[in-house]
């Protein structure tokens, strides 16, 4: 049975974790779904720091998109409703508010390797590779492979993956950036990393993520909508607007 576990440990990090170990952690719609829901309840959790996304079993951390789900598809409901669907949910990840964590502990190949770009920072283990093998199957990278990916490695490492179907060693991957380190045990990394967070402060540290995406363009309307929404939700206007609503007056705002 294919899944999406979400476990709280006590350091204040929630594990998410792929598992469908039988096909290499390959993501199905019901995956998906649960990995959309796992990640909109997070976000509101604030009793969560930090997100750790692994796969189970050491071989892979994901192999990409079950062919069994999308190869019967048509060309339309292929891209209207599998390319959508994993783009809103991959957004997500990329979007929550909590620093994220891709632990690799094998194998990212296709959607996998787009899942894992989607994460802050990552590790690997030293086993792990990384491929984009579409063209093999005969379809294109269709989650954010050639866009996210081109933002975190040079435009030819991305091509070489995409167009020759060469893989990218754990140890490339720390030498270009992608990954931050290589260890034996990617899960000890991740969550040594988050007990790191306890003096750290979680509000200064989602401003810092939405004006990091906006520098570098990763979504840069939504983070400067955030970033003014909360400057001003922070004001004393807010307040008096939000009262003489209530009160059913006109509000007296004095700019602060």
């Amino acid at each position: 049975m294919s899944t999406v576990t979400c476990t709280n440990n006590d350091d204040g990090a929630a594990v998410l974790t792929l598992c469908n170990p039988a096909k290499l952690n390959a993501l199905t719609t019901d995956m998906l779904n649960q990995l959309e829901a796992h990640l909109t309840d997070l976000d509101r959790n604030r009793d969560v720091r930090a997100v750790i996304v692994t796969g189970e079993g050491p071989r892979a951390f994901c192999c990409g998109a079950d062919i069994a789900e999308w190869g019967p598809l048509d060309p339309a409901e292929f891209a209207r409703n599998w390319v959508r669907d994993g783009h809103r949910v991959f957004d997500r990840l990329a979007r929550l508010s909590k620093p994220t964590i891709g632990a690799l502990n094998g194998h990212a190949f296709g959607g996998g390797l787009e899942l894992a770009a989607c994460c802050d920072i990552r590790v690997m283990a030293p086993r792990a590779t990384l491929a984009l093998p579409e063209a093999k199957v005969g379809i294109v990278p269709g989650w954010s492979g050639t866009q996210r990916m081109a933002r975190l490695l040079p435009e030819a490492v991305v091509k070489e993956m995409a167009l020759f179907g060469r893989r990218i060693s754990a140890e490339r991957a720390c030498a270009l950036g992608f990954a931050a380190e290589v260890v034996e045990d990617p899960m000890i990394w991740a969550q040594d990393i988050v007990a790191t967070l306890t003096d750290i402060s979680p509000r200064a540290n989602e401003i810092a993520k939405a004006m990091i995406h906006g520098a570098v363009g990763e979504d840069r309307a939504a983070a400067i909508e955030m970033l003014g929404s909360a400057a001003a939700a922070a004001s004393a206007d807010r307040d008096e607007g939000v009262q003489a609503f209530i009160e059913k007056r006109s509000p007296k705002f004095n700019g602060q």
